[in-house]
């Protein structure tokens, strides 16, 4: 084949190689370039995935090879080619003034009928992919060249969303940890709320994470706005209407009696308060009390003949008293008002808005009741979007939900409808108050596609779902969406990476982390198949703890129920529901006490 004359960009040898092939045809941002049988470079075959440059003028087009098939047609035989490749033209490499190459994402100038093709330096794809006038992190390897980092442009990622999408198993949490990971290191000023639905990233972080769970949440009930209320009160299903209408309007009243009172002397009686004067609605996040809420309801209850009206009052009695006495909801009603108004310190924490090195919270879910996960979820998104507007954005904050489409389905009738508004709330209009959103999930076809088309950077890993593929395509934009031939066949850790966050879109393999930084559930590992007799008794305190999980009074050492081999009391009898086990052998490690360091409570009566 000819060689044709070509200008050195300086990134380059100083003699072009010979040419691959020539193009012979362009259409859009698509290019067939004719190639020789065999055609092979200095790094072996020429095949999908590999990069192409094709020079035009005093630019060189890069392109990424998506398609290889053999061709017979004349013009390809008139060029001496006897296959061809599908090319997707994604930018160029052009030449400032002063004599330095740089890429630039688009092409100009198309390629013309016989311009020549070939395979990219190692030089130029280091070029394509650096970025030093920009912020940018680390996150992995390139595919077509394992010596050259693949690098996030962090401001981008973050202040335009993003989202890792990727089945059960391809490293997906790994690949949210090394992400995460990285942008705590480029952005000390960003605080990150990371909402954990398995509890398996606790240890990714090591001390700069604040851990939450079920035994330090405290997320007090008066911070739930109406329809949150609703949901935790009636256990996620729909609530009776009159007893709605009694709620909405007793709850400003109960608002406004708490702010009257200056201590527990004041609280004598009842006070006559009318709810259009109180100030305040049902939403409005200041304190009161249950017993408060009860009163007037039984007062109202007291005030009428009816008995059908009087049963509307008489069983919302009961579920407020139900739901206040289930230890379950401890995080929501236990030492709710204790401290007074507490939201000042909520925020602080959840949000670290005074890190003391712990810039991330991560909050665990796995250990919540399922029937008001969702609710609370509602709650964190909702308390995250209001404090950047309220606050003008004055703390940058990247809010991560793991297992995004059970909180934003598709289906409006799945789920919560609240969650859902909270999420998209956050993607449409967040980053006008510095409050991001990352999303992570396997089945990107049951999430609100409103949401994830807000993402502007995309992680797409190994996917086999039909749906989620179609879902993925249609999202992508880029002129490289062809590149989504390659999420079926990715290996454990191998991504797509597409958006605004990357120079170009390229497949990467996420950075390996050590083995005692990945993302585990501490459940792991538990095993109860030993033969010695020490695991009967590790039995028994898993028997305690299922139990003692929903009783409101622990049982006492010498509880029949409870008693070790020969009717002594077992070692593990009074094990509590917070107790920590070792996940190797099933033992007792360790009993968390009270938080407010009381005693055991014994049974009532005793």
């Amino acid at each position: 084949m000819t060689l044709e004359p070509s200008r050195d960009l300086g990134v380059g040898p100083a003699v072009p190689p010979e040419p691959l092939g020539h193009v012979l045809s362009v259409r859009g941002s698509e290019a067939r370039i004719g190639l020789p049988v065999p055609s092979f470079s200095e790094d072996g075959p020429t095949t999908v995935g590999r990069f192409l440059g094709i020079r035009t003028g005093q630019s060189r087009i890069i392109g990424m090879i998506t398609e290889v098939a053999a061709e017979t047609s004349e013009t390809a035989l008139a060029y001496g080619c006897r296959a061809v490749a599908r090319v997707d033209l994604m930018g160029q490499i052009r030449t400032a003034a002063d004599g330095t190459p740089y890429f630039q994402r688009g092409v100009r100038k198309y390629p013309a009928i016989g311009d020549p093709a070939m395979v990219i330096s190692d030089r130029e794809l280091a070029l394509i992919y650096r970025e030093e006038d920009r912020r940018t992190i680390t996150i992995g390897q390139l595919h077509q060249d394992e010596s050259i980092a693949a690098t996030v442009n962090v401001d981008d990622l973050v202040s335009k969303h993003f989202a890792v999408l990727g089945s059960t198993g391809v490293g997906k949490s790994s690949g949210v940890a090394v992400i995460l990971r990285e942008i705590l290191a480029a952005r000390p000023d960003l605080r990150i709320l990371l909402l954990d639905g398995h509890n398996e990233y606790g240890r990714c972080f090591e001390a700069r994470a604040h851990i939450v769970n079920a035994r330090n949440l405290r997320l007090p009930f008066w911070m739930f706005n109406f329809e949150e209320t609703v949901d935790v009160v009636y256990g996620g299903r729909p609530g009776v209407a009159e007893e709605l209408e009694i709620l909405a309007e007793l709850i400003p009243i109960a608002k406004s009696m708490y702010s009257q009172y200056k201590s527990p002397s004041d609280r004598l009686g009842l006070k006559k308060v009318d709810p259009k004067h109180t100030g305040y609605t049902i939403d409005t996040p200041v304190p009161y009390l249950l017993q408060d809420l009860v009163s007037l309801i039984d007062e109202r209850m007291g005030r009428l003949e009816n008995r059908s009206s009087r049963m509307h009052y008489h069983r919302l009695m009961m579920r407020l008293e139900t739901i206040r006495n289930d230890p379950r909801y401890a995080f929501i009603f236990e030492n709710a008002n204790v401290g007074g108004d507490t939201m000042g310190e909520l925020l602080r924490q959840l949000f670290r808005l005074e890190p003391a090195g712990k810039p991330i919270t991560v909050m665990q879910l796995a250990g919540l009741p399922v029937e008001v996960v969702d609710a609370v979820v509602c709650v964190l998104c909702r308390l995250a979007f209001d404090l950047g507007l309220w606050s003008d954005g004055m703390v940058p904050l990247l809010l991560v939900c793991e297992e995004a489409h059970r909180y934003a389905s598709v289906e409006r009738a799945v789920g919560f409808a609240p969650t859902r508004r909270a999420l998209a709330r956050i993607a449409k209009e967040g980053r006008k108050y510095a409050v991001y959103l990352g999303l992570v999930t396997q089945r990107p076809a049951e999430l609100d596609p409103t949401i994830i088309s807000q993402c502007s950077t995309l992680f797409a890993m190994r996917m086999a779902n039909e749906r989620d593929q179609a879902l993925l395509r249609s999202s992508v934009s880029d002129a490289a969406a062809n590149l989504l031939a390659f999420v079926p066949s990715l290996g454990t850790r191998e991504v797509v990476a597409f958006g605004e966050g990357v120079p170009l879109p390229a497949r990467l393999t996420f950075t390996e982390l050590p083995n005692d930084l990945l993302p585990r559930s501490d459940a792991v590992g538990a095993s109860l198949t030993s033969e010695r007799g020490g695991d009967r008794d590790a039995l028994k305190a898993v028997i305690d703890r299922w139990r003692g999980a929903t009783m409101s009074h622990k049982p006492r050492l010498d509880d029949p129920l409870h008693e070790g081999e020969g009717g002594e009391p077992g070692p593990l009898s009074a094990l509590r529901p917070d107790t920590a086990l070792d996940p190797t052998r099933f033992r007792i490690l360790k009993a968390h006490p009270d938080p407010a360091g009381a005693p055991l409570p014994t049974r009532r009566g005793a």
